[in-house]
This record gives C-alpha cells, sequence and structure tokens, in this order.
C-alpha cells in the first residue's frame, strides 16, 4: 500500500498557509461506538489530568448538565473540576443561532460561563460564513510532561443531551426534542475516534489556529456583539501555553486530519481561501473504490456528494455502496421536513440510476421497533482507508460550516480472505475492516467476538448477506411481526415521495437554507472542490 495513493498531497491539500502537517505516522486509532463508550472514556481521561496540563476543545453543541455517566459528572462539572485542579482549559463553542430555533444559544452560553467560572475560558465563536455554524466535535488533552499519555478525540459526538446511548439504543435520559417518530427519549447512533501519537499534535495546531484567528469572535453580527457587551462577556482570547512538542510514535496507523472551512471576509488567517481538505479527501478515495463503499451518515443528500458516488458506480461495475441513514429526519412540521425529505431523495436517485442494483440504503430500529437516529459520519473503502468525522455527506459540510475528519490508513494487513477485495495490491488492512465490520455486527445482531463474520469479508458475500437480514426484518413487519423476531436491525430505508407541488418550494429551500455552497465563485463555476 501506498499512503500517497490515498491520502491528499500538500499540494492537493491547497492550503499552505495553515501549519498543519499533510499527514502523520506512527498513530493508533481507536473507535468508540456510541456516547457511552465515549464519554466513560473522556471521564477517565479529563479526572487523571494535573496542574499545568492542557484540555482545549470544540463544539457544535454544549449541554452543561449532561451527565457523561449515569451519576456524573456533568459537562460542565468534569471540566471545571479540571480548571480548579490547575489544567489549561479553553474551548471553542459556536455561537449558536436561537433556542426558539431549536438550536442551543442559551445551552452553549451557560457552558461557557460555567467554565470560565472555576478558572477556564470557553468562548463563543461566531467566525462563520452567514447561516453557518461550527460543527467540529474535538477534544485534545496535553500532558507536556508526559506524552506518551496525550489524547484527542474526534468525530461525530458533541458534548450534549441524546448522546449518551449505547447499543441498545434505548436512547439518552436526557434527551432532546426531536420529530416525534423517535419518541420521547430518541434511540441514538454515533462514532467517535480516540488517537495517540503525533496525530494528537495535529489536532492540537487545529484548535490553536481557531483560538488565535485574529478575526473578532463576533464576526458580522453587531445584535451578538451588543449582547456580548451589555453581559460583559470574554470576546479576545487569552495567549495559549506553549504548544509541547508531538508525542513519540506508538501504533500502526497513517492519521489524515480533514477539515472544512468556508470562504468568508474577513479571511481565517490560517485558510484565506477556506480549506476543502474533507470533499477533496472523500474524493480522492471514493475514486480509488472498487468493491464496497460503506457509510453511515445523518443527511446523505446534495447532488454534488451524489454524482461523485454516481461516477464511481458507473466505472467500476463490481462496485458497490452500502449506507445506513436515519429512518426519518430529526425534524418534523410543513415547512421543515419537505426540504429535509427532497435532498436525500434526490440524491439516492442519482446514485440508482447509476447502478440500481449495486446501490443499497438501509435505516435502523431497535429491538423494540424503534427507529434510530444515525448520527455518525463514517465511511469504509475497500475495507483499506477509512474516516470517522464530524462532516456528513452533503454540501454544506463540505464547503459551509467548519468541520474536521480523521482518515486513517493501517499499516497492518487483515490476513483474513478476501486479503485484497479490491483487486489493486494495496489489501485489506485491520483498522477500516474491522471498523465496518463492529458497526456491521451490531446492525446484524452478530457475535461481537468476530465469530459469525464469514459472510461478511468478501464484499459481495457480505453485501448479500446485509440485504438479506434486512429484507427478512421487513418481510417480518409486513406480515404483521408474527412469529420469531428475525436477528438483525437494518430495514431497507423507503424514502418518502414528495408530490410535485412540494418539490417547487422545497428544492430551493433545501438549495439555499438547508445545503448552501461555500465555495469560492471561481471553484463553484468550475465545478471543483
Amino acid at each position: 500500500m501506498t499512503v500517497e495513493d490515498w491520502f491528499l498531497s500538500a499540494a492537493e491539500r491547497a492550503n499552505p498557509v495553515s501549519g498543519l502537517p499533510t499527514w502523520t505516522s506512527g498513530n493508533l486509532a481507536e473507535p468508540l461506538i456510541h456516547g457511552v463508550a465515549y464519554f466513560d472514556r473522556l471521564v477517565d481521561e479529563v479526572e487523571a489530568l494535573t496542574a499545568g496540563d492542557h484540555l482545549f476543545f470544540t463544539d457544535w453543541r454544549g449541554d452543561p448538565d449532561e451527565r457523561m455517566r449515569p451519576d456524573g459528572p456533568t459537562v460542565a462539572g468534569l471540566f471545571a473540576r479540571a480548571a480548579q485542579r490547575g489544567v489549561v482549559v479553553k474551548g471553542l463553542m459556536w455561537r449558536s443561532h436561537l433556542d426558539v430555533l431549536s438550536y442551543s444559544e442559551q445551552e452553549n452560553r451557560d457552558l461557557s460561563e460555567t467554565i470560565s467560572a472555576a478558572g477556564g475560558e470557553v468562548l463563543l465563536d461566531q467566525r462563520v460564513r452567514r447561516g453557518g455554524s461550527h460543527h467540529q466535535k474535538l477534544v485534545v488533552l496535553r500532558r507536556p510532561g508526559q506524552p506518551e499519555r496525550d489524547v484527542a478525540f474526534a468525530g461525530g459526538i458533541d458534548l450534549c443531551h441524546s448522546r449518551r446511548d449505547d447499543e441498545t439504543h434505548r436512547g439518552d435520559p436526557q434527551a432532546l426534542r426531536m420529530s416525534p417518530r423517535y419518541g420521547p427519549r430518541p434511540p441514538w447512533h454515533d462514532v467517535q475516534l480516540a488517537v495517540r501519537g503525533p496525530v494528537v499534535g495535529a489536532l492540537d495546531t487545529v484548535f490553536r489556529e481557531r483560538w488565535t484567528d485574529p478575526m473578532p469572535l463576533d464576526s458580522e453580527n453587531p445584535l451578538a456583539f451588543l449582547r456580548d457587551r451589555l453581559r460583559g462577556a470574554d470576546l479576545r482570547p487569552d495567549p495559549l501555553p506553549a504548544q509541547p512538542p508531538d508525542p513519540s510514535p506508538c501504533g500502526p496507523h497513517h492519521v489524515q486530519v480533514l477539515r472544512t472551512y468556508p470562504a468568508v471576509r474577513p479571511r481565517y488567517s490560517f485558510a484565506p481561501d477556506g480549506e476543502r481538505t474533507v470533499a477533496r479527501g472523500y474524493t480522492k478515495a471514493v475514486r480509488r473504490a472498487r468493491r464496497l463503499i460503506y457509510l453511515e451518515d445523518q443527511y446523505l443528500w446534495s447532488r454534488e456528494v451524489a454524482e461523485l458516488f454516481a461516477e464511481a458506480l458507473r466505472e467500476n461495475p463490481e462496485l458497490h455502496l452500502v449506507a445506513v441513514v436515519p429512518r426519518h429526519p430529526d425534524v418534523d412540521g410543513r415547512l421543515a421536513l419537505p426540504p429535509n425529505t427532497v435532498g436525500r431523495e434526490q440524491a439516492l436517485a442519482l446514485c440508482q440510476q447509476a447502478a440500481a442494483d449495486r446501490v443499497h440504503v438501509f435505516d435502523v430500529e431497535n429491538h423494540d421497533g424503534g427507529p434510530v437516529y444515525v448520527h455518525a459520519k463514517v465511511c469504509v473503502v475497500d475495507d483499506v482507508w477509512a474516516s470517522v468525522g464530524s462532516d456528513n455527506f452533503n454540501r454544506r459540510s463540505w464547503t459551509h460550516d467548519s468541520e474536521l475528519s480523521c482518515a486513517v490508513l493501517d499499516d497492518t494487513p487483515d490476513h483474513r480472505a478476501p486479503t485484497d477485495p479490491a483487486g489493486r495490491g494495496d489489501g485489506a488492512r485491520i483498522f477500516a475492516r474491522e471498523l465496518r465490520l463492529r458497526l456491521w455486527r451490531e446492525h446484524l445482531d452478530r457475535p461481537a467476538d468476530g465469530s459469525g463474520d464469514a459472510d461478511l469479508l468478501d464484499p459481495a458475500d457480505a453485501v448479500a448477506a446485509v440485504t438479506a437480514a434486512a429484507d427478512a426484518l421487513q418481510d417480518w413487519h409486513d406480515r404483521g411481526r408474527v412469529g420469531p423476531r428475525p436477528p438483525g436491525r437494518l430495514r431497507p430505508h423507503r424514502p418518502e415521495r414528495l408530490p410535485w407541488y412540494t418539490r417547487l418550494w422545497a428544492l430551493p429551500a433545501y438549495r439555499l437554507v438547508y445545503d448552501p455552497d461555500g465555495r469560492p465563485l471561481r471553484a463553484r463555476r468550475a465545478g471543483t472542490w
């Protein structure tokens, strides 16, 4: 396997101003599936920090009272106590839209004020494109005297309500309000990545570039500026401690940090023309796909993203696309629901036109038959390249909001047959294959120890097994749930088809409001990322 074949080169990253390395090697990456696993690990790591250590974090939403374990601590309590012990606690929370619009303006502000009162510094960051958000979910823990213990967490899991669920998918007791189709405690499926090694230094740089950017925190938002002045809010980041040297190599994983930043005015100091390495990284990996692309995604919409998959399907007659998505959007209502529905409908139609018999889309339910909201952002290509991040497969995530993803290539071959499913000489790799299998074992009710993986290794056999299980469960539902419930939690995804008169207004609303384009004008005209 040649790393350069899969990862972006420095030239392909197209952002020479940033201090981020092209990629790092010698890392150890571990998927933490579900909020319960991530929160439990985070508590252990933060409680072990001592005076002088660093805790840096960014997030889209943070609920100060979210319990990390059933008996606590809360998010605010965990981070505030770290600050009180002398840990350097710094955070950047998105200055959210208002709560009346189903966002988290007050919650993010409360988390900021609670941690800051304990001696940390958490700022509300509005340095985004108009209508955009900071969507990165990152925690970096540095121990300047013990770099071998440095760790960072990046992925799809926010520090907020509804995220603390596990493989049973009964939902977080502290639930966010969503579409009533998900019930009072929406079941939640998500993934975060824990990383050690030199990549921790790269993720530290991600935080530091945002923190030290001279653009005002409340850029182009005079109302936010006025509210902050009246409340005496902190609008000027204090200096950060010196960045420690990168941790030494400790594992077999190459990790490439991928980001999205929009083209904004005034410009980001670290990305003057924005950055679209998420889009570029996925594009390079998908174009190498030959047998199997596996996705888990909250949205999976946008014509531009769908065209990438459709092109790969047309050019590779053995390639299958398997995607797991939510059964229903997270919102409801006559105005909000149609734009959320029409985007996925359009994207899936493009893929199915390219290869209807090789596009397999499923949604997830728990064993009670309740739909599970899929919030994970995971991609595995040919059991070689894998990514976990905050970015969804849509134009907004690839161009308009800030996003953060980690792509992983493993030096360790997977010797289970087929050892080279794509036939390109890259060979299956332990990290990518095992990530896919761990997710499929849960979705198919297979043994967690891998003893039932025989038909999940070869791509053709795997697709047949997943499809058969989903069809059997759907047939059981169609027959009125008579007899024993078949194993598995996947069902074929059946998107609702909107009437033409609803599509007339829903499609423009989706393109302009729900899935905007943050590229510079020249990139839009050229149709490039």
